[in-house]
């Protein structure tokens, strides 16, 4: 029986994650499940799959959450030390979808256990990649991505030698704006910005896929993981959604990994690694759908792009500024601070005023200073909004 915990278990990740598992119980001793706000369905799985310990983000919810599991056995627990204390309980394997850099230190301290890191938090190798992968080495612990486009692109380079590897292209939806005219891109709403023209999704990652943003960081990421040479990472605008990644090798070949827009595939593929069992999700028909359709991204759309190439050749803690001003601008955009365009604008601001403090973007990577280049991401990020608005 392996032992299994799943950090951010109330997310859609976190959600598919548990209906794989709850599939086959008696495979599974489950020691953590931890969430945000919705403390009814945390609590419901815990007791569903009858997890050690329960942890909700939020402290002023502990009462909810201790009330919600009195007699079930589950131990109830709230806070950013709770977390902490989930993360460094044994487990052989650990999802990692708690949303944003909050996923980070979490997932630092599951892999100093030398357990496996399955790892649907981009944050965590964009604002720290070299650190997150040094603390695998040294505690012998497995990172697997989850992404669907990290995950296709790790099960297209098995038995491959990466130094065969010409590039990697991963593809992007191209967002709720795909096909707006240039022009309109300034009015569009919060609402408008939440309509993913695939599939349902939270409104933070839809909204990021409107500005293909998760895409900046998706590439950051395939840099960080991968290890390959940020020139030889490209995104296609590719609407259909079923073709997730491609490795290009020196020969000319394309291997293509396609599947159905269920993140089950990934995750199934993480769970059962290194071997392939059956999944619940659909099979492709493509008689059916007949063709699939490629573009460029246009840079003046999609600005975001040309940010991450710059964070990359940047680099030191230049990804942990990205992130956080990422972040902050996003919740402006949502708060009505700022307009769809703007969030580029501000991101790149902050960059260019961080970049000239080499003694910060140039400091160790350790978890103090990049949460220090967070904490002043931020502030310089609601400061830029401060000013355009005024």
């Amino acid at each position: 029986m392996r032992r299994v915990s799943i950090f951010g278990a109330t997310g859609s990740i976190g959600q598919s994650t548990i209906d794989l598992i709850a599939r086959t119980p008696e495979a599974y001793d489950v020691v953590a499940l931890t969430g945000g706000r919705n403390i009814a369905r945390l609590a419901d799985d815990a007791v569903r799959l009858g997890a050690e310990l329960a942890v909700t983000a939020h402290d002023e919810l502990l009462d909810d959450l201790r009330a919600a599991l009195v007699g079930t056995g589950t131990e109830a627990a709230a806070g950013e030390s709770a977390l902490i204390e989930a993360a460094v309980r044994p487990a052989d394997w650990v999802m990692s979808a708690i949303v944003g850099a909050a996923g980070l230190r979490p997932g630092l301290k599951a892999l100093e256990q030398g357990g496996t890191l399955a790892l649907a938090n981009k944050e965590s190798l964009v604002t720290a990649g070299p650190l997150l992968m040094e603390v695998a080495r040294a505690h012998g612990a497995t990172v697997l991505p989850v992404d669907s486009e990290h995950s296709a692109i790790f099960q297209a380079l098995v038995g491959e030698d990466m130094s065969a590897v010409e590039r990697i292209i991963i593809t992007a939806s191209g967002g709720a704006f795909r096909d707006w005219p240039l022009a309109d891109l300034e009015r569009a709403t919060v609402k408008e910005a939440s309509r993913h023209p695939n599939w349902a999704m939270g409104q933070r990652i839809t909204i990021d896929s409107a500005s293909m943003f998760n895409k900046a960081l998706e590439i950051i990421e395939t840099h960080e993981f991968f290890g390959i040479a940020p020139e030889r990472i490209e995104v296609l605008v590719h609407p259909e959604s079923l073709v997730h990644a491609l490795v290009g090798f020196r020969d000319g070949a394309l291997m293509a990994h396609l599947g159905v827009s269920d993140m089950r595939h990934a995750i199934g593929y993480a769970l059962n690694w290194p071997a392939r069992e059956a999944l619940p999700v659909g099979r492709l028909d493509l008689a059916g759908i007949g063709q699939l359709n490629f573009r460029h991204p246009d840079e003046a759309r999609y600005p975001a792009l040309r940010l991450a190439r710059e964070v990359m050749a940047r680099g030191g803690l230049s990804g942990a500024v990205f992130n956080a001003a990422k972040e902050a601008t996003l919740d402006g955009f949502i708060a009505g601070r700022i307009g769809f365009t703007g969030m580029a604008g501000v991101v790149e601001a902050v960059l260019e005023r961080i970049g000239s403090n080499e003694g910060l973007i140039d400091a160790n990577m350790t978890l103090d200073n990049i949460r220090a280049a967070d904490h002043v991401a931020r502030s310089l990020a609601d400061e830029e909004m401060r000013e355009r608005a005024a």
